[in-house]
């Protein structure tokens, strides 16, 4: 696990300060502690932070291949790269390393961009090719490894593992974007598409980009994507036998490392499965970890006792006050854009406590996206149901004039809150999944606004981009475009961002092996009732980890981590929420109707109304701006 950063001309074969592309890397010096390197030549610098985590000693990056014809920096793993060391072998290729940076080297020689589809792992890398005067930017399947991207004024692409080793080149303007702010306050993050500076571009997940010393940078070419389209079928048992196969595959071949490894551990069915695959595969105990909260209602240690004894793990828990909100100032200093997911305060400190003791974590992330184990997307399927039986003429004046009456019930049993289900009854699939997904509602966004704002943002709508997604998927039903939308959308832009930075802010990687592309592929091929049944999501995992897991672990309400934050924002935090109308932060951007922000805050702290979730996303845009300057 790696930072990289670089610049590539697209406009001739300028020269390239090397100096420059080590004040690139030194911003994201956290990503890689243990070696630092710069390689330059006309019109392209290649810079690289080494956490050494596979061949300690003998894969330094950049690394040059030995025709010396390619340059390659990488950030990631590749878990196949001995199979294909063996396949590049056989067809001439030698080694003078024992790691997966020069396996990739060799398998771009060989086979050009179709090298990508034959990496199996996690990885972001550029390459740069001196015989062809090429540079190729790859980013792997889901997006588990970020590579962000900007064109300056003279011609130059540049590219980093984060936006800071961006922000170090003087020449990068920093003018925020105001759609993304639209984007930031509907979903919590400012998604793959988009990014808080104009200018600034994310390389989408599973494509490539070929630069040129003489060509303006092309668009990102897709090399891969996700299908729903097709279904597998087969009993319930060869279901459950198939599965099992490529858990086991994707969690062994992820326990590959020259560094202490072990595993986060909620006790949840995901960290849980992966603890149980891990221990059946290792002939020593695997290091667990946990966090706890002192607060009864929000904590899950009991289960991961139960399962660290069941498998006689070494494990590790700390326990964090509910009112661990210190973190709130630094959070913001690792995302860069506002990022307004609570749960990375807790997600950073059970990366903390790992680090103490690993440098490799595997993590249960990936699950709830590929095979549908979201509350969310359960309610999708239900819904979808009660769509294909009312015909929209009736559907939308009848839910949508239930959805507009009913209260929005914040402090009623879960069973009375039907507002956001009526409204999203009378839409579409697509646009009732975009409301599900949203953090703050359209409507609730539109009365923040300012009319200059208003103008500014024009004719988008940031749920626009979901429902297009969706409508496009390779998918037959209304779950499988969720799903999709889930696995395109909301994880890399949110879940993968989340673990990404908090993991690297501690020099930790983690990898995700229920991420594995195979495992993937097969969950997107499962019968929908293999999937979902009733108000079970996640049902053939459940039933596969039966002989593993006791049923209370596999069958309970699912929690996550949560955190407080309505409590805060009344308690500790509450200054800080009232001041956001004061603020000279927000005030300067004209985007908001200050006495709309008070109205907000004001309901929240008398308890007429939860609004704990844009209150703490308005903070952390401010926090964020204040940093971007």
């Amino acid at each position: 696990m790696c930072g990289i950063a670089g610049i590539v001309h697209t406009e001739g074969l300028k020269p390239v300060d090397p100096d420059r592309v080590r004040r690139m890397c030194d911003a994201i010096a956290h990503r890689g502690p243990d070696g630092e390197g710069v390689w330059t030549a006309p019109g392209v610098g290649l810079g690289h932070r080494r956490l050494s985590i596979i061949d300690l000693a003998g894969s330094p990056q950049p690394m040059i291949a030995a025709e010396q014809d390619a340059v390659i920096v990488f950030n990631g793993e590749i878990y196949n790269f001995r199979e294909l060391r063996k396949d590049l072998q056989a067809l001439g290729a030698t080694f003078r390393t024992d790691g997966d940076t020069e396996v990739i080297l060799e398998a771009w020689r060989h086979w050009g961009v179709d090298c990508l589809p034959r990496l199996h792992g996690m990885f972001a890398f550029a390459l740069h090719d001196l015989r062809q005067r090429t540079t190729l930017l790859a980013r792997d399947r889901f997006g588990v490894k970020p590579l962000f991207t900007a064109r300056l004024s003279d011609g130059a692409v540049i590219f980093g593992s984060e936006l800071k080793a961006l922000l170090a080149h003087p020449s990068l303007r920093r003018e925020i974007d105001p759609l993304a702010v639209e984007d930031y306050l509907a979903w919590g993050y400012v998604p793959d598409h988009r990014s808080i500076l104009k200018g600034v571009e994310k390389l989408p997940a599973g494509h490539y980009q070929l630069l040129r010393p003489d060509a303006p940078p092309p668009a990102p070419v897709q090399w891969w994507d996700v299908s729903f389209a097709d279904r597998t079928k087969g009993s319930a048992q060869d279901l459950e036998a198939h599965l099992l196969h490529h858990m086991r595959e994707a969690v062994t071949s992820r326990m590959l490392a020259d560094v202490p490894l072990g595993a986060f551990l909620s006790g949840g069915v995901d960290s849980s499965s992966v603890v149980a695959l891990m221990a059946e595969a290792s002939a020593t105990p695997v290091k667990t970890c946990s966090i706890g909260f002192d607060v009864g209602a929000l904590d899950e240690t009991a289960y991961a006792d139960r399962i660290a004894a069941q498998y006689h793990t070494q494990h590790r828990k700390r326990t964090v006050s509910a009112d661990d909100y210190s973190l709130v100032d630094r959070l913001a200093g690792m995302f860069d854009e506002p990022f307004a997911d609570a749960s990375a305060l807790p997600t950073f400190r059970v990366c903390e406590l790992a680090r103490e003791h690993v440098t490799v974590a595997l993590s249960g992330d990936g699950a709830d996206e590929a095979f549908a184990g979201y509350r969310r997307q359960t309610f999708q399927h239900r819904e979808e149901q009660a769509r294909a039986l009312l015909p929209s003429a009736i559907r939308q004046p009848l839910f949508g004039a239930l959805g507009r009456a009913w209260p929005k019930a914040d402090w009623a049993p879960r069973p009375l809150r039907a507002k956001t289900t009526f409204l999203s009854l009378a839409e579409s699939g697509e646009q009732g999944y975009a409301r599900a997904l949203a953090v703050t509602p359209p409507e609730l966004r539109d009365s923040l606004y300012s009319q200059d704002f208003k103008r500014l943002r024009g004719d988008y709508r940031a749920e626009q981009s979901l429902v297009d997604l969706m409508r496009n998927a390779p998918a037959r039903s209304g779950l499988d475009r969720a799903q999709y939308a889930d696995l395109k959308f909301y994880m890399p832009g949110d879940i993968l961002t989340k673990v990404d930075r908090t993991s690297m802010a501690v020099s930790l990687e983690a990898r995700e092996p229920l991420l594995d592309h195979r495992l993937v592929e097969f969950g997107a091929r499962l019968p929908e009732r293999a999937r979902v049944r009733g108000t079970t999501g996640k049902w053939l995992i459940k039933q596969t980890m039966r002989r593993y897991l006791p049923d209370d672990v596999l069958f309970r309400p699912k929690m996550g981590f949560v955190t407080p934050i309505a409590q805060w924002l009344r308690g500790p935090l509450a200054g800080e929420a009232m001041g956001l109308s004061r603020s000279d932060t927000l005030a300067r951007t004209g985007w908001f109707e200050n006495g709309r922000l008070d109205f907000v805050v004001q309901a929240h702290l008398s308890g007429r109304a939860d609004h704990s979730r844009l209150i703490w996303q308005l903070l952390m845009l401010q926090k964020s701006m204040d940093r971007l300057g």
